[in-house]
């Protein structure tokens, strides 16, 4: 790595631009930057750092000798801590100036978690940790700012400091914890958080709730200034069209699109760009549904900056401009479509060079790490210059149906070669928990699209109060748990951010057929309940109704079974050549021990089927095998009995893939 050593001299080109003044921010100017998208365009002066505290695996780390990251997929994050302190827990030591803008975890139980502010040895705030996410405690109860989404536990209730703010757990507190927050420079005035607010505070809190609860409305009052020009366009297939071509100095405040006849193809099809300044390339490129936070399809969801509606799509980002803004449509598709616009615009209340371009931009596997010990870390965003990083849209095309988020988020700034942001699973970035397929939408986090977690899920995370400032580049990463030729797994991103007027590394226009040619089921499946049975020495055999989380949704269901039994199913090879065998077998409370066999021929190590609920194992690659043409075996043999298992054993099989080789 040995990563950005040009950052100290960009750095000192930055300060010496500034004219920096202490910084005083009330707790009323903290409630207001829970709703305020414009401010997320003002450039980042020094000093200003976002970063994460949270329970993830230590084991990971950065050998800076060798310049290799070591145990980089570790995996055992709910446990850990900062330190141990006089037999507390630490969740976070933190050196302010500083305010806390989100706190999440997985589970919250009856053991106290203490807020320690400003080197005090009183904490401010001591009260178990599920009171905190709970909504029975005020200023803890605004059903906005502290929610439950499928499982997670979500607080977004400012919570500034002056010096410092030490956080510690005791007992049984819970399972899992992230805390984001920013500090800032020396001198930046803070009040310390208190739980009994004044009258206007709490007004003002509550205003911000209002706000957050009314989905879909532009969250900033109506401007003095403010235009909005409507337009209905058809587009023919291969061509593009400008929806807006303004020259001046402005700010885009409000997008609006009707298509008609939507449906996931057309969304992908129509292409949106946006150029600021008469830039070559776009600031903005994405397919438009994808644009507009959900994908694939209509999926209606509200949330503060993006959403879609029964009315059509919203996007209430800011997106300031020194001197021109070109906003275009292209068809990539085969059909003409007529798309309908309104573009709201207004005259800029601040200084122009102290606002960022805003930026937007969908891509497949862009800028994936060249490092091998890295494989696991899949590109959200990586850029330089100097901005803002306010969240994603990330889509997952699951096609087996097994569990794909394991994934850590890592947001490496500046010059940093350990990242000061490091989750602890896909699902508690996007703000839920334990794999919960639930459908939610909030104001900063969604799941639009989600079924049994097997075929599409769409989830959407927005950086606003927590926004990621950076001064000389970004790299944003969530990890990849499962490799595409074990899983079929597909991901694909937009990421969302602000950028002074340096350039970033380009991303590439993506071509329709890589847009929407990656969401075909895997070819070769056999699924387990159509495999034909040729023996079985003891119990019963038949297809078994689960939910759509099994390919087809059912499984083969052996039932009945002993140590020592055996069950042998065929297929079919329609050609002699080489093929690559996949399966996924069933796992449950009273499963078995197998050994799997093909042709005869043992398969790996013994499987434990065991678990404490009804799922699925991993994808299974059972290796390379060279295959005369005609009937095949794949034979599985009761081995053992975990003791956990208790009686009335059995065991299941999803399906069996079978893949032609070259």
């Amino acid at each position: 790595m040995k990563r950005f050593l040009f950052f100290t001299t960009v750095l000192i080109m930055i300060q010496s631009s500034f004219v920096v003044g202490a910084e005083k921010l009330t707790y009323i100017d903290l409630i207001g930057k829970l709703t305020d998208l414009e401010y997320l365009a003002t450039l980042p002066q020094p000093g200003q750092k976002s970063q994460m505290a949270s329970s993830y695996d230590r084991a990971s780390k950065y050998d800076a000798v060798n310049d290799k990251y070591v145990n980089w997929t570790a995996n055992a994050d709910g446990w850990n801590f900062v330190s141990k302190d006089n037999g507390e827990l630490v969740m976070a030591d933190i050196k302010g100036p500083g305010v806390i803008w989100r706190i999440w975890s997985a589970q919250a139980k009856e053991g106290h978690v203490k807020f320690y502010f400003d080197g005090s040895d009183i904490p401010a705030i001591d009260m178990p940790w599920e009171d905190y996410f709970n909504r029975t405690v005020p200023p803890f109860d605004r059903s906005e700012l502290v929610y439950t989404s499928a499982k997670g536990l979500n607080i977004y209730l400012p919570i500034p400091f002056r010096k410092s703010c030490k956080i510690v757990a005791q007992g049984n507190w819970g399972l899992y914890y992230h805390i984001n927050y920013t500090t800032y420079p020396q001198e930046t005035e803070l009040t310390t958080f208190k739980m009994s607010l004044s009258e206007e505070e709490s007004i003002a809190l509550d205003n911000a709730n209002e706000i957050l609860a009314a989905g879909g409305l532009d969250p900033s009052p109506k401007r003095k200034s403010q235009k909005t020009i409507k337009k209905t366009i058809t587009i023919a297939p291969g061509q593009t069209e400008s929806i807006l071509d303004l020259k001046g100095k402005y700010a885009i405040t409000a997008l609006k699109v009707k298509i008609e006849k939507p449906n996931r193809e057309i969304l992908r099809q129509l292409a949106l760009s946006m150029y600021w300044d008469g830039e070559k390339s776009p600031s903005v490129w994405s397919p438009i549904g994808d644009f507009f936070g959900s994908a694939p399809g209509v999926n209606l969801y509200k949330s503060l900056p993006l959403g879609m509606t029964a009315d059509g799509f919203y996007s209430y980002w800011y997106m300031p401009f020194k001197k021109s803004a070109l906003l275009q449509i292209t068809n990539d598709g085969k059909e003409s479509r007529n798309v309908t616009f309104a573009v709201t615009y207004a005259k800029l209340d601040k200084p122009i060079n102290d606002l960022g371009r805003f930026h937007a931009k969908w891509h497949r596997d862009a800028f994936l790490p060249k490092e091998k010990e890295r494989w696991i870390d899949w590109t959200i965003l990586k850029t330089k210059g100097r901005g803002r990083f306010c969240g994603t849209l990330l889509n997952v095309w699951n096609p087996r149906g097994s569990w794909w988020g394991e994934g850590d988020e890592k947001f490496f700034v500046d010059d940093e070669n350990f990242p000061s942001t490091f989750g602890t699973g896909t699902e508690d970035y996007f703000g839920y928990a334990w794999g919960n397929g639930t459908l939610f939408d909030q104001a900063y986090n969604n799941q639009t699209v989600c079924t049994s977690n097997r075929g599409h899920i769409s989830v959407s995370r927005w950086h606003i109060s927590d926004n990621v400032p950076f001064q000389g580049a970004f790299e944003g990463y969530i990890e990849k748990y499962y490799k595409e030729e074990l899983w079929d797994t597909r991901y694909d991103a937009v990421a969302y951010w602000y950028l002074d007027e340096s350039k970033s590394d380009d991303y590439h226009i993506v071509s329709l057929d890589d847009r929407l040619g990656y969401w075909t089921e895997p070819k070769g499946i056999i699924e387990g309940e159509t495999l034909k049975v040729i023996s079985k020495t003891v119990g019963s055999v038949g297809e078994q109704k689960l939910s759509e989380a099994w390919s087809g949704g059912a499984h083969l269901f052996w039932a009945g079974v002993k140590v020592g039994a055996k069950l042998d199913v065929a297929f079919d090879i329609k050609k002699k050549g080489k093929y690559r065998l996949k399966t996924q077998l069933t796992k449950a409370t009273n499963y078995a021990m197998v050994q799997l066999y093909i042709d005869g021929k043992k398969i790996g190590k013994p499987i434990d089927l065991y678990l404490g609920y009804v799922y699925l194992t991993p994808v299974m690659i059972l290796g390379e095998f060279d295959f005369t043409a005609g009937e095949h075996t794949m034979t599985i043999e009761i081995v053992g009995v975990n003791k956990k298992a208790g009686e009335h054993n059995a065991a299941g099989i999803d399906y069996l893939q079978i893949e032609k080789l070259k």
